[in-house]
């Protein structure tokens, strides 16, 4: 029995940015010295971002749909400081639309009716509440109310294949379960100014969206093509433990992001990969992009050829770091059929995917998959 992926869709919200409006903004912002905006320019600039969605209308100049709607940049320009609270009421007032966008997509794509779906697997690190996402999914798209629900909570940036991981043991357990994992963050709710280096680069790569997959191992269920998800890793780093850290604090959640968080990456993941992989073969690579320099360092670690991450960088360049929703916008292009590099040729009959994600701890969260089509099946 093999379970399979069988579509994955995805959500935006409908505020896009350019790379260049964000940093902008950044940059203007009151009591920052020359140095402060210089490193703002640099880091932005350096990101390989051109445009990313945000739920928070204010940060693109544009008046809120709702006047209840929490102000985030004011006449002149300054950022504001929400409390926490008020940016967690933003969550509980956005996340429900991504969550159930990208859901309907998946569940559309793959032509499964939602009275099919018996587990739910939600997955946010940006923002708390309960009843949660699990529960409005159920409401939101009719599910039955007797479906199994299930969240991962600030997980961070590697949840997405945790996600994978739960609903491939859900089906394993229960072979005609019919699986909707679901991912959404709102990064940006937790924008603020700041001259530290790290939040600087934390603001310069992160990003609002959504992602959803159906996940099965009833065959009858596959349509033309699908990835069939053939087994999971996961690895702990020997430092990182203080370099990438996401936590609670009184004007929004805190990230650090250290310097130091792409050259860990780059010293430890030739070891991470051969201990996953052992002597497989691999076609494509689908990485989480937690910013230009964690690609660069993950090529030159494992020795890939320069188009080895066109999608992952693809991915960054359209959308930024959306958190543990990224690596499913991947996945979605290898199975619709991209190549996984430069070429036009689109995807090999049978091909391998090696999925590789980074979180706190730091922790490399690893997936095989295969993606099969109904004509070679």
């Amino acid at each position: 029995m093999t379970t399979s992926v069988l579509s994955i869709g995805t959500a935006v919200p409908s505020t896009r940015l350019t790379q260049g409006q964000v940093r902008d903004l950044f940059a203007a912002q009151p009591g920052l010295d020359r140095r402060t905006q210089r490193l703002i320019h640099a880091a932005f600039d350096a990101a390989a971002i051109e445009h990313r969605h945000t739920v928070l209308a204010g940060l693109s100049g544009e008046a809120p749909d709702d006047d209840t709607a929490m102000a985030v940049v004011d006449a002149a320009g300054t950022l504001l400081r929400p409390s926490t609270g008020a940016r967690n009421t933003e969550f509980i007032r956005h996340a429900p639309d991504l969550f159930a966008g990208a859901a309907r997509s998946a569940l559309a794509s793959a032509a499964v009716d939602p009275a099919q779906v018996t587990h739910v697997v939600t997955v946010s690190c940006t923002g708390l509440v309960a009843p949660g996402p699990d529960y409005r999914l159920v409401r939101d798209l009719g599910l039955p109310t007797t479906v199994e629900r299930y969240h991962l909570g600030f997980v961070g940036c590697a949840a997405g294949i945790p996600a994978l991981r739960t609903a491939a043991r859900i089906c394993a357990a229960q072979p005609d379960a019919v699986v909707l994992v679901v991912c959404a963050e709102l990064c940006t709710l937790h924008f603020r100014s700041s001259a530290d280096p790290q939040q600087i680069v934390a603001s310069s790569v992160f990003a609002d969206g959504a992602a959803a997959a159906v996940v099965t191992a009833v065959t009858s269920l596959r349509g033309a093509h699908w990835l069939e998800l053939e087994r999971f890793g996961t690895a702990l780093t020997d430092e990182g433990e203080t370099d990438m850290v996401w936590t609670v604090g009184d004007a929004g959640f805190e990230m650090v992001l250290s310097a130091e968080v792409p050259r860990i990456v780059g010293r430890e993941i030739r070891g991470a990969v051969d201990r996953f992989l052992g002597d497989e073969t691999v076609d494509a690579w689908a990485v989480h992009p937690g910013g230009r320099s964690v690609l660069d360092r993950v090529e030159t670690g494992l020795a890939l050829a320069p188009d080895a991450l066109t999608l992952s960088r693809e991915v960054l360049r359209d959308y930024g770091n959306m958190s543990s929703a990224t690596i499913l916008f991947i996945l979605r292009r290898l199975l619709e059929g991209a190549a996984g590099g430069d070429g036009d040729a689109g995807a090999a009959p049978d091909q391998r995917i090696a999925a590789l994600a980074f979180g706190p701890g730091l922790t490399v969260e690893s997936a095989l998959l295969t993606r099969r089509t109904a004509e070679r099946a």
